[in-house]
């Protein structure tokens, strides 16, 4: 007596032009794609795979092996998965049909149809994640061979502006030097303490370049540094920038707040960001104003240093910490940069949030690198 399975084969042969015409039909192919020709075998080939799969169950090895052919080639077609996805629901549909069609008594179908609903579903399965790990595997080596290309390049960058910047270094030391013996001797020549505080921050500005060009940035001795004493300090050295500037500041740091971290690279973060923000406020007509602030939530210590200047735009605050990226006529576009490496050798974190009313730099500190006294 023949068997279910032997009678579903046999209908399946005898249909199967007939069948696979209709599936042809009704896929969708790119014009494009590299592999037209064999789709249409591997639409053959799922059709044997059924075949096999009413006789008995098949393997994940057996499904696989398909599913990864498949996965393969639409990457290499360049071919969106969602056409693949859909092809092989076309097929899975019409297989059905032809099934039902079989004239075989439907409680005898059943298991059949559940096993060739498992095949597909396998295949479809395996066929998919193997295609998205092929893509992203793709996608690493992509971002690893851009992120490798311009790391080579700001070393060299690094390497031309080091040598370029201590061309300036030396002449420079010598004016400051001369500019403080014409100080002490002439205490009351006019002009001289501009020129000093203008020689600083171009100096300021010099070590920027330089500090991009060391794999650590300055020092790495770490001490407790007052927060409200340091911004005090900085108030105080950017005042003649401020008063030209017409910029009021508003300090609200608690005086028991410090920070455990090295002096100098959190001065250059804070200066760095006073700076711009009394550059960014030229832009303003009537009050310009830089607030500045402490707080602790939960485990971490966060300043704010907020400004009344324009809005940074959203495609642009993405952008500010990279290096070398400035939106200023003459901007060096590392000062955020290295603000940024600066806060993450302190296991922080640098963001920048801006609206039409400020735009307000935020670092987080762990708990762990700031304690209060």
């Amino acid at each position: 007596m023949t068997s279910t399975s032997d009678r579903l084969i046999a209908f399946l042969d005898e249909h199967s032009t007939e069948f696979l015409h209709h599936w042809r039909g009704k896929i969708v192919i790119s014009e494009n794609d590299l592999y037209k020709e064999e789709v249409l075998q591997n639409g053959l080939r799922m059709f044997q795979l059924v075949k096999r799969a009413i006789e008995n169950p098949l393997s994940e090895e057996e499904i696989r092996a398909l599913a990864f052919k498949t996965a393969q080639e639409r990457v290499e077609a360049s071919v969106n998965i969602s056409e693949f996805v859909y092809n092989v629901n076309v097929g899975k549909s019409e297989i059905i049909k032809w099934v039902s069609r079989s004239g075989i008594e439907w409680d005898a179908l059943q298991p059949y149809l559940e096993e060739i609903n498992s095949l597909f579903d396998r295949f479809s399965y395996f066929a998919v994640k193997q295609y998205t790990d092929i893509r992203d595997q793709q996608l690493q080596e992509k971002e690893l061979y851009i992120d490798q290309t311009h790391k080579e390049r700001l070393t060299i960058l690094g390497q031309m502006s080091s040598s370029f910047v201590h061309e300036f270094r030396n002449p420079l030391t010598s004016i400051i030097g001369f500019t403080k013996l014409l100080q002490h001797d002439y205490p009351e020549l006019p002009y001289l303490e501009i020129m000093q505080h203008e020689l600083d921050q171009l100096n300021y500005r010099i070590s920027q370049f330089l500090h991009v060009s060391r794999k650590e940035i300055i020092g790495s001795k770490r001490e407790e540094v007052s927060v409200s004493r340091l911004f005090g300090e900085l108030i105080e050295f950017l005042y003649p920038s401020l008063l030209a500037g017409e910029v009021l500041t508003e300090v609200n740091v608690a005086e028991n707040v410090w920070i455990t971290g090295n002096k100098d690279e959190l001065r250059q973060v804070f200066l760095n960001l006073v700076m711009n923000s009394i550059d960014a406020l030229q832009q303003v007509e009537g009050e310009r104003k830089i607030s500045i602030s402490s707080k602790i939530v939960d485990s971490d210590m966060t300043l704010e240093i907020s400004n009344n200047g324009p809005q940074i735009q959203n495609e642009t605050i993405n952008a500010i910490f990279e290096p070398f990226y400035t939106t200023k006529e003459l901007g060096t576009g590392i000062g955020l940069f290295i603000c940024r490496k600066l806060i993450e050798k302190h296991d922080g974190d640098i963001s920048c949030q801006s609206s039409a009313e400020k735009t307000t730099f935020s670092i987080r500190i762990p708990l762990n690198q700031a304690v209060t006294l």
